[in-house]
């Protein structure tokens, strides 16, 4: 694979990210995929999937989990809803990650990746330790299957998912950064996270936002890609320093408008495509 191949977040029946017919007319070699609902995880389905990606000359570099019932509506609902932090669900959503990842084995994807939902900030938090086991758990069996697991940035701070990670310590768990997450969630700024957290990103979200006006409490807005404040020129230049080189994944979350979904994903790709040439030549 070459160097930063560009991608999309991708789905089949679930999920926000794009359908097969604008990966296709975007023509781009990499995407991470939303995991299908619970009942077309069958291996017929992981077949044709196959099929599908090899005819287009698509590599797939990641599937997603998600969950029913979670909700983005805003941040307290996040932390109440998000992943498998939540108490109450916690182990049928283990379970169905198992799932997930074992679906990821018949596609031969080797990544499984997740937001993880808002870990407390101190490890003395009486909750602290059980997410910590749930995440070893999902992780061995990861690594049963041959795959890596990778969290998804945003609702932790650098430093906070940097002390999660050693608390885990499980070599198979690795770091999905999204650098608009840090700025819609209010955790910090994209690029000193990145340059901390560097030495665990194995994939990446190409996304852009603007920081909300109480950050940490309210929402920032997602905006096309290099409308924002990540400043895509610095995230590029910090991943070439860190010596990343796989896929630049871009999200954009607009699945009910397809036709500006492919029009700002077209001119994300543009954009990529222009900076790569520049930063890369």
């Amino acid at each position: 694979m070459e160097k930063w191949p560009i991608g999309v977040f991708a789905s089949v029946d679930a999920g926000l990210g794009v359908r097969w017919e604008v990966i296709k007319e975007l023509g781009v070699p990499t995407i991470q995929l939303h995991a299908p609902a619970a009942e077309t995880r069958t291996q017929a389905n992981a077949d044709k999937l196959r099929s599908q990606m090899e005819e287009m000359s698509v590599e797939l570099t990641a599937v997603f989990g998600g969950f029913e019932g979670e909700s983005y509506a805003d941040i307290p609902t996040v932390v109440e809803t998000v992943g498998l932090v939540p108490e109450a669900t916690r182990a049928a959503r283990l379970q169905e990650m198992k799932e997930i990842a074992d679906f990821a084995k018949l596609i031969e994807c080797d990544v499984v990746a997740l937001h993880l939902g808002f870990v407390p900030h101190e490890t003395s938090d009486p909750s602290y330790e059980g997410i910590v086991t749930v995440m070893r758990d999902l992780c061995d069996h990861a690594a049963n299957n041959g795959q890596r697991v990778h969290l998804e940035t945003g609702q932790e701070t650098a430093d906070g998912l940097l002390q999660f990670l050693s608390s885990v310590d499980r070599d198979n768990l690795f770091v999905n950064f999204d650098p608009a997450n840090m700025i819609l969630y209010g955790t910090g700024e994209p690029i000193p996270a990145l340059q901390k957290v560097g030495s665990f990103v194995r994939s990446v979200h190409c996304k852009d936002g603007t920081w909300s006006d109480k950050p940490g409490e309210t929402w920032g807005a997602e905006v096309p890609l290099g409308e924002g404040q990540v400043d895509m020129r610095k995230y590029l230049q910090t991943l070439n320093e860190i010596g990343y080189t796989g896929p630049l994944t871009i999200e954009r979350e607009i699945p009910a408008e397809p036709e500006r979904q492919l029009k700002e994903i077209g001119a994300a790709v543009a954009l990529l495509t222009k900076l790569k040439s520049e930063l890369l030549a």
